[in-house]
């Protein structure tokens, strides 16, 4: 039985494309055949893959997705991946890339690790999002990391106001307010001011940008809660919903935005099963130096940086 990859990278990088195509011959040599995307498909220039069109089922009956780029990229296709429960491994070739899991100079070993079906997939909670304008349905989408209502204006403050579990939480002049998962805690919702919160900790997150309020702090609450927040500036064009970054729709006057925990998490392949500790040691470059810990107790290494 053919195993199957998908491909997904930033092609308009060298080297993102050196990467792809070293990971593709990797997997030819050992018996995998490698999909691309159709909108990615010429620039690859690949021999001897399967081409797909970009939509829900380019990732059915895959192993895996291999993602070449950042978090941006990843965040891309997770939408391909989700519609078939399908995990997403990152090649970083990003700068911080909070995602992935690999590095460049880390390739060929994290192929053999594929091929070798030596994974470790966690289950990441996502947000199932609705728009709503008195009472009809405006649109819904969904996002691994978070749902942000913005400004549409730089000129224009946002009058919002916030809602939990049906009831006010108050109403603030601001720049927006994010909707964040754990996993999106260290993405837009932490630029904001909000709380770092472990990937295995199921809560949802709310986060006032920049708030011209006497209670404007970042909120952590139950992940079985319902986050709703609406805009009561006056005038059309005033805000903008963003989910991942990525997928965006203007805001009429008096929308509600709704967000909940999703009921279909992004599933992401891990290579290594070090604590998330170390992980943001890592990735933010944080000074850990002088730690001396319980290494001598029970042998374990304090983190490299």
């Amino acid at each position: 039985m053919t195993r199957h990859v998908l491909f997904v990278g930033h092609t308009g990088r060298d080297e993102a494309l050196k990467a792809v195509r070293t990971a593709a011959a990797r997997f030819a040599a050992a018996g995998m055949t490698v999909r691309v995307l159709a909108d990615e498909a010429a620039e690859l220039d690949l021999p001897d893959v399967v081409v797909v069109p970009h939509g829900e089922e380019a990732a059915a009956g895959c192993e895996v997705v291999v993602v070449f780029g950042g978090d941006g990229t990843l965040l891309r296709a997770a939408q391909l991946a989700r519609p078939s429960r399908v995990p997403i491994l990152g090649v970083n070739l990003g700068h911080v890339g909070f995602l992935a899991e690999a590095e460049r100079d880390a390739l060929e070993a994290t192929v053999d690790r594929v091929v070798a079906c030596d994974l470790v997939v966690e289950e990441r909670l996502t947000l199932d999002v609705t728009v709503t304008s008195d009472g009809d349905l405006v649109t819904r989408g969904w996002a691994l990391n978070e749902a942000s209502v913005e400004k549409a204006s730089r000129r224009r403050m946002l009058e919002l106001v916030a809602e939990v579990d049906g009831r006010p939480l108050s109403r603030w002049g601001c720049d927006g307010v994010v909707m964040a998962t754990p996993t999106g805690s260290t993405a837009y919702a932490f630029s904001a001011g909000g709380p770092v919160v472990w990937p295995e900790v199921e809560a949802l997150l709310l986060v006032p940008i920049s708030a011209h309020a006497l209670f404007a702090r970042p909120l952590v609450v139950s992940p079985d809660s319902v986050l709703a927040v609406e805009v009561v500036t006056p005038g059309a064009g005033v805000g903008v919903l963003w989910c991942d970054g990525q997928r965006s729709v203007d805001l009429p006057p008096g929308a509600r935005i709704e967000a909940r925990r999703g009921k279909q998490p992004v599933l992401l392949a891990r290579l290594h099963s070090a604590p998330f500790t170390d992980r943001l040691v890592a990735k933010f470059d944080l000074p850990v130096r002088g730690w001396r810990g319980r290494a001598g107790k029970d042998g374990s290494d304090p983190p490299s940086a």
